[in-house]
């Protein structure tokens, strides 16, 4: 077979770098620059991606080996549909290493045509440190990194202001580019840089919080030779991804403008606050996953897609998304109900084995967060306590017990954790052991034995759960609650 590269495809050809990307990943490959090549295809938006190496070990090497270009594998349910396609992604057109090439990466703020920075340097890669200097080649954190890129454009260009960038991070922290600004202002007050770089940083360029969403499973290693088959060239970076999709950018008209993805067939919204959007994810995504590992674990599912085929799971989780989490949340409820059904179609995906063991990692602080939130604003709201999740939080209990008909349950979290959960059930009392775990203000940053009414139901539904098992404890728990 030919090797991969840009003769061999008659690709030579490229456009110019309007887009330094920090990051050469999976999750970048198969979602930033598969929308910028859309872009370039729909929309004729002419632009080069220039992947940097974050880290002092990664992929570059491989990359520039085969000019930037790999295959897309997209895999998955849309509207219960099975859809299998493939893609060649010819979009990044330089890859550079700055700790083996430092001045090629300086010189990359001097391209003419450079508009955007996109990154994903994992949630880790936006932090600050102290030991960064601008004399290092290179600083070693990614925020001191761009600052000295930045730095260097506006020297270039004597701070012209038409050479500023648009800044879009795509690490999944929330407010990731208003955290991202605010560590290269204090960098810039620790390097002692001139005022005026500063005022530039602040009114030429943007910068812009964002969500993305895309299962991204990367190379398949374990079928590796099924997908060559499928192709007519030697790829060493394939990458698979399914097929669902969705880019949320804080913006307004100017960054639309920017960014003509209304010409593409992709999922990507600009819009003024992108928090209820991460709220819609956080809650009915993450929060349906949370919801149905412990549950569903002891039921005796393995799998996500196991979990959503079983009559009785899967109608349980869909109940619980559609009956009671959704109407917690600010959105349009047909626009919930639209990105819910995306989502089971999801958890359906036929090509990925989501095992429900490697999402039961600090299932405590995860139902915090993620469910613990549509439980109290739907008992505020009704005036009485959601059925599903309050039966969902006290199989998360019952979890932490940490084994079910003799057989070790998959608990992974804090030490002291997993202590409290051993001494509440040891006191062998179902209201003593609810009372124990639910007052634990450490857990839930509240005292939940003062919401009326929960104490005594997740007191019950234990009792069911434990006398008759999971499906036939919920039947006895609604008859009786």
């Amino acid at each position: 077979m030919k090797n991969l590269n840009r003769e061999n495809t008659n690709l030579k050809d490229t456009p110019p770098i309007k887009i330094i990307q920090f990051g050469e990943g999976n999750f970048l490959r198969a979602f930033v620059d598969y929308a910028i090549q859309a872009l370039n295809n729909s929309a004729n938006f002419n632009a080069g991606v220039a992947v940097v190496q974050p880290i002092d070990r990664g992929l570059i090497s491989l990359l520039n080996d085969q000019d930037g270009l790999y295959t897309l594998f997209m895999k998955g349910i849309y509207k219960g549909e099975e859809i299998q396609e493939k893609e060649l992604i010819s979009s990044i057109v330089k890859g550079i290493n700055p700790y083996s090439d430092y001045d090629q990466y300086k010189a990359l703020a001097k391209e003419e045509e450079l508009s955007f920075i996109i990154s994903n340097t994992t949630e880790a890669g936006i932090s600050y440190n102290e030991t960064d200097t601008p004399n290092m080649q290179p600083p070693s954190s990614f925020p001191a990194k761009l600052t000295v890129l930045l730095y260097e454009r506006y020297k270039h260009f004597n701070g012209a202001s038409d050479k500023g960038l648009t800044i879009i991070p795509c690490e999944l922290i929330n407010y990731n580019a208003d955290n991202l600004k605010k560590i290269i202002l204090k960098y810039c007050g620790d390097w002692k840089l001139e005022d005026g770089f500063k005022d530039w940083l602040l009114n030429s360029n943007s910068f812009h919080n964002t969500l993305v969403d895309r299962i991204v499973p990367g190379y398949p290693k374990d079928e590796i030779e099924d997908y060559n088959q499928q192709l007519s060239y030697k790829d060493n970076l394939i990458v698979t991804a399914e097929k669902f999709f969705l880019w949320v950018i804080e913006g307004n008209d100017e960054l639309r403008a920017k960014l003509p993805f209304d010409k593409t067939d992709l999922n990507v919204l600009v819009v003024k606050d992108m928090q209820p959007y991460r709220t819609r994810k956080v809650r009915i995504l993450n929060g349906a996953h949370t919801v149905m590992v412990p549950f569903s674990l002891l039921y005796g599912n393995e799998t996500v897609k196991e979990t959503i085929d079983t009559n009785f799971t899967g109608n349980f989780v869909k109940d619980t998304v559609f009956n009671e989490i959704i109407q917690t949340l600010e959105l349009d409820k047909q626009e919930l109900e639209t990105f819910a059904n995306e989502v089971f179609d999801r958890f359906r995906n036929p090509f990925i084995k989501h095992q429900l063991s490697s999402i039961a990692l600090n299932s405590v602080s995860k139902f915090k967060v993620r469910v613990l939130p549509s439980l109290l604003e739907y008992q505020k709201g009704n005036k009485t306590l959601p059925l599903h999740l309050t039966y969902a939080f006290a199989c998360l209990i019952r979890f932490y017990k940490g084994s079910w008909n003799g057989v070790s349950l998959p608990v992974q979290d804090d030490e002291a954790i997993v202590a409290t959960f051993k001494k509440a059930w040891e006191l062998n009392d179902y209201a003593e052991t609810a009372s124990t775990i639910l007052s634990n203000a450490s857990f839930w940053d509240e005292d939940l034995t003062q919401i009326e009414g929960l104490t005594t139901a997740i007191t019950l539904a234990l009792e069911k759960i434990e006398t008759n098992g999971v499906e036939q404890g919920f039947k006895n728990f609604k008859a009786e609650i």
